[in-house]
């Protein structure tokens, strides 16, 4: 930690993103299911290569 940050802040990387490539989400397949908070969400790979998320 950094001698001038809050001693409440968070460590950098809890704050820092998690990056994903598409192609390691999907795998092989054309959509995958997320479930957040109870809700599942589509996540699809269009004919177009486009990425496509819906509830």
């Amino acid at each position: 930690m950094k001698a001038n940050a809050p001693a409440s802040a968070a460590p950098r990387g809890a704050r820092d993103p998690i990056v994903l490539t598409s192609d390691a989400l999907l795998r092989d397949r054309a959509e995958v299911l997320i479930v957040h908070q109870g809700e599942t969400y589509r996540l699809r790979r269009t004919r177009q290569d486009k990425l496509i998320l819906t509830k």
